[in-house]
């Protein structure tokens, strides 16, 4: 049987709700590959060229807007950022699933250049326990935790615009919860269903 394509996977959720840890153990499937983006910024040291970025010039960043090559793409800092369509494509023909881990402007930009994404949404169990994760990190002075606080609940308001949402209070479980989606998801009938039907009807007439 033909292989079978593979599907991308968007995780969203607020600064510290899980999703890092979440994404990383997916990543740990055989045919799970890590969506890397494009951007403009200079290397920094250690990062490796295909592995953290496709590091272009901001005329190279230009071109590819202007062939369509993103799914999505934001300036941040005079900086550009962007997810290749041609890098995913080519991953999914080959049967791997894709994960990209974005924030939710930019994983709705996906869902509308690539409808069948499967966007899934990681939720703290409440704005208390989000707050007291992102002080335990003691790596943010106060308002930057109350502004990070603030675009949670913004997020959380677009909920609705996902396929699935996973409540990580265990981070076992939510992992669990993850891993059967993608699953349950790569096991989904397409709505394109006559390559699979012509497979078996090549093989009877054998």
């Amino acid at each position: 049987m033909s292989r079978r394509k593979g599907k991308l996977f968007v995780i969203s959720g607020p600064s510290g709700a899980g999703k890092g840890t979440i994404c990383a153990e997916l990543l740990k499937e055989e045919n799970a590959r890590f969506s890397v983006s494009m951007t403009t910024r200079a290397p920094r040291e250690g990062e490796i060229e295909g592995k953290d970025y496709y590091f272009v010039t901001r005329e190279e960043f230009v071109a590819n807007i202007e062939r369509e090559n993103f799914l999505e793409y934001a300036e941040v800092f005079e900086n550009m950022y962007g997810t290749p369509k041609d890098v995913i494509m080519r991953m999914l023909n080959k049967g791997r699933n894709m994960i990209l881990d974005i924030d939710v402007q930019g994983a709705l930009q996906v869902k509308s250049a690539m409808p069948e994404a499967i966007l899934i949404f990681i939720l703290p169990p409440s704005l208390a326990e989000l707050r007291k994760r992102l002080e335990g990190r003691k790596t943010d002075k106060q308002d930057v935790i109350e502004k990070r606080l603030d675009k949670a609940l913004n997020e959380i308001k677009l909920i609705g615009e996902y396929d699935y949402y996973i409540i990580n209070d265990d981070i076992e479980t939510a992992i669990e919860k993850a891993r059967s989606i993608v699953s349950a998801e790569s096991c989904k009938v397409p709505d394109k269903v006559k390559p699979i039907i012509k497979i078996y009807e090549n093989e009877k007439g054998e």
